[in-house]
């Protein structure tokens, strides 16, 4: 798995998590939904994004990596 698919199923979780609290615990779970989306807009503005450092710190590999290794 690569940095990017890491942090889409990341992300993909994260939204639905937000969804279930929201629904199931309390309605102000709708402000973790809202901060994922802007963190989501943000990143594809600066390509800053928190989740990729941390998956990159575990040892992920980018894209870019694994088709070097691949060659």
């Amino acid at each position: 798995m690569s940095v990017e698919k890491a942090i889409t199923r990341f992300a993909g979780f994260m939204v639905l998590l937000s969804v279930a609290l929201t629904y199931w615990v309390h309605p102000d779970f709708i402000w973790l939904t809202v901060f994922i989306g802007a963190n989501l807009l943000q990143s594809s503005f600066t390509g800053f994004c928190p989740a990729a450092s941390f998956f990159k710190i575990l040892g992920i590999k980018t894209e870019a990596e694994c088709a070097l290794n691949k060659k």
